[in-house]
């Protein structure tokens, strides 16, 4: 184990952390309101505080397995130091930064993921990465958009069958209620996915510093901290990104947004019990062009939904590099 990190430095770390946790709430709000938003079941301003409430409160209805994931199962514990979790950190706050700036919805749990890549990678070269959890955390890049693509249009397909005979004004003022739910079933999802990606960070640096004892866990305090700051951020909102989500790929209804929404949600629910740090900004950009793709394929602005690949195809490489760069400048710090 490397030296004790000071106090100060420790502290300024986890802070540094939190606010990741903090910009990952900010960056990824649009994931929890942009369909609540774009079919006008709520103002922005009410949506972030619903979608705040259920970030926060997440922690009660899920383990920590993604925190176990994110902590021990992509780099081995025994390489990360104070200067591999700056690295990473920076590589992650950095992207999220320039994608939120430009509107592009991409992936904070991806780009946290590449920057301790690519700071791991920096200290110990590929021996420090732990292939087995790189390797299902890459498959989710995939998966979480068709897994939320496939539910969400059996969703519509189901509804629509199901209440061919009832009119369009009867659908629309049930579904409307009903996006309340299903919105709050997504950031219960979000918050339970995406806030514990930090936990596992924090946790694995106080792990390295000798503060958790002989066994990895993550402390209570650390969770709650981790919660409220993803809750905040998500206060604050990314409007940028909720114009691209809520409008740019398709054009919304209150039951395709309920539908894209639970889809996204039993998407989240299966990844976190497994332990699999997925991104929100894929399942929920997948069950939107499942809606859209229902109701007809051209429904969906392929061009916008292209772009969005391209960003999380680069995210994790740029991340990464980033990361690298961090850590080979840190070394002045620690």
């Amino acid at each position: 184990m490397d030296a004790p990190l000071v106090l100060p430095l420790l502290i300024g770390l986890i802070g540094v952390a939190l606010l990741f946790d903090f910009l990952n709430g900010l960056h990824d709000a649009a994931n929890s309101i942009a369909t609540i938003v774009s079919t006008r079941v709520l103002r922005p301003q009410y949506a972030v505080l619903w979608a705040a409430f259920f970030n926060f409160i997440a922690f009660l209805f899920f383990g920590l397995h993604v925190a176990q994931t994110v902590g021990t199962g992509i780099v081995a514990p025994d390489v990360v130091d104070p200067r591999v979790i700056f690295g990473a950190l920076s590589g992650a706050i950095a992207w999220n930064l320039i994608t939120w700036w430009a509107g592009i919805p991409s992936s904070s749990s991806h780009a946290l993921i590449g920057g301790l890549v690519g700071a791991g990678i920096a200290k110990a070269g590929g021996g420090a990465i732990v292939w087995s959890g790189l390797s299902k955390t890459a498959a989710a890049i995939v998966l979480s958009p068709l897994t939320g693509f496939v539910l969400a249009l059996a969703l519509v397909l189901i509804v629509s069958w199901t209440l061919i005979r009832a009119t369009p004004l009867a659908v629309d003022s049930s579904f409307r209620i009903l996006q309340f739910v299903s919105a709050a079933l997504y950031s219960l999802g979000h918050g339970g996915n995406d806030a514990q990606k930090t936990m596992g960070i924090i946790a694995v640096l106080l792990f390295s510093q000798g503060h958790l004892g002989p066994e990895f866990h993550v402390p209570f305090w650390v969770v709650i901290s981790c919660q409220a700051a993803m809750g905040l951020g998500t206060l604050f909102g990314g409007w940028r990104i909720v114009h691209t989500m809520g409008s740019k790929i398709t054009r919304l209804t209150p039951m395709q947004g309920f539908c894209a929404e639970t889809g996204g949600a039993l998407t989240l629910f299966t990844a976190t019990y497994l332990g699999v740090p997925v991104s929100t900004t894929h399942t929920i950009t997948g069950a939107i062009v499942g809606v859209g793709a229902a109701r007809r394929v051209s429904a969906v602005r392929w061009n916008v939904a292209s772009n969005i690949v391209v960003a999380w195809v680069v995210t994790l490489p740029a991340s990464a590099l980033i990361g690298a760069a961090a850590y080979a400048a840190a070394g002045a710090l620690f």
